[in-house]
């Protein structure tokens, strides 16, 4: 008969490789349907007559509404069923990605870009809520950095992809719009596998030995109850989830300032052609990748959040003073857009972490998703802001500076959270 401690390691073994593979697939094709808009600007803009400011209000303005759904979505999922929802939300986006493959006018881009939000609002809370049905307080830092480990490896692959669709001319439709389509359909196969695929709660694996599924049953109400007895949902608390939120709308608006805008600073920067910006492009996201599932580990095996997050955060606006100040050399450029990169990805397991770590399973859902859904707004801020200074003035220089600024004060914000002790945090 097995211990209790091969039991332990089977489950956590088991469960870790059943579900991460699958949501991290989803959260690949996910980011790519999210962010191939920064590649298709190579050429769409110029097709499209698109100013700088319009491109950046319609990519930005997908997170308008994507704050729509965020905390219903969060909820449906700890309360109904992820399976269904996430099948969903995926079909819907899906569809709709191919659309934007279609849009002639400033308006047509802005609405299907809205409604592209609409549709996938609610998939990566109700994940982050879904992974606290499965992993344990010990290993849930882990496991958000495994499956956000999908956001660099997204741009990995998806930028030298998107180099080889924008130079495809089939039917008559440039390669920026085959970019849209191509990359759509995943969506909508995936979110059909999905419902078939993934279970809901331990309670209904039937891919789980018994004492396994006994033993993560069992590991999952004990943190319940200590969560319920020893931190009940106090007005300190709700005043945590505001502060989380800020810190996620600064640190979002980094994050997309830079995803969006990196392949057009890259190309106006260096001349070089478009297939050679798609594969210098990934160069960034690879490095971003190792470096997030370190960061996520050492936080893990040392039990610390705070420093882990805000670190990065720091040095992430450090590397955009420094880009602004080395604008004439590419090279270097790169170096510090590398960095910058790594600081952006790495930051987020840890901050997920913390949410999840201080209040009961509806309330961490209802938080997860208000954090998320309030503080992607900075996905609209970043892009947008950046792309209005970038056409008052003709330079990226004052909307780096904004980026900066963004990270720099997430950084100072994540410090000031109080009451986490090395254990919680």
């Amino acid at each position: 008969m097995a211990t209790a401690a091969t039991v332990e390691y089977r489950a956590r073994r088991r469960i870790a490789l059943h579900i991460l593979p699958f949501l991290w697939l989803l959260y690949v094709v996910a980011f790519l349907d999210r962010v191939n808009v920064a590649y298709a600007a190579l050429e769409m803009s110029h097709d499209l007559q698109f100013s700088d400011r319009v491109f950046g209000f319609g990519a930005g303005i997908f997170f308008v509404g994507y704050v729509l759904l965020e905390i219903p979505g969060a909820l449906i999922v700890e309360r109904w069923s992820a399976r269904k929802w996430m099948a969903r939300i995926m079909v819907s986006w899906g569809i709709i990605t191919v659309f934007v493959g279609f849009v002639h006018t400033s308006r047509q881009f802005y609405g299907v870009r809205f409604l592209l939000g609409i549709a996938e609002a609610g998939f990566f809370p109700g994940v982050i809520v879904y992974l606290t049905h499965w992993f344990c307080r010990r290993d849930l830092a882990k496991a958000v950095a495994l499956f956000m480990a999908a956001l660099p490896l997204a741009n990995v692959l998806g930028s030298p992809l998107a180099g080889v669709i924008l130079r495809v001319h089939w039917y008559g439709l440039e390669g920026w719009r085959w970019l849209f389509i191509l990359e759509g359909i995943p969506a909508m196969i995936l979110g059909i596998v999905t419902f078939f695929y993934l279970t809901d709660r331990p309670s209904d694996a039937v891919w789980l030995p018994p004492e396994e599924r006994d033993w993560i049953i069992g590991e999952l109400k004990r943190e319940h109850k200590e969560k319920s007895t020893a931190r009940p949902y106090t007005r300190a608390q709700a005043q945590r989830v505001l502060l989380l939120t800020l810190i996620f709308f600064l640190g979002t608006t980094g994050y997309y300032g830079f995803n969006i805008w990196f392949p057009t600073i890259l190309k106006r920067a260096s001349g070089f052609s478009v297939g050679t910006v798609t594969l210098l492009a990934a160069l960034p996201y690879l490095a971003a990748l190792f470096a997030t599932l370190l960061n996520a580990w050492h936080s893990d095996r040392t039990q610390e959040r705070r420093w882990h997050a805000a670190a990065l955060l720091f040095v992430g606006s450090a590397a955009l003073a420094l880009l602004i100040v080395s604008e004439t050399h590419i090279w270097i450029q790169l170096g510090f857009f590398t960095l910058l990169a790594i600081c952006v990805h790495g930051y987020q397991p840890c901050f997920w972490a913390l949410p999840t770590m201080t209040l009961g399973e509806s309330a961490a859902a209802a938080s997860i998703g208000l954090i998320n859904s309030l503080g992607n707004l900075g996905g609209f801020a970043g892009p947008y802001i950046v792309g209005y200074l970038v056409t008052k003035t003709g330079s990226f220089n004052l909307g780096l500076l904004w980026l900066m600024a963004s990270l720099f004060g997430a950084g100072v914000l994540v410090l000031c959270l109080r009451g986490v002790t090395p254990q919680q945090a």
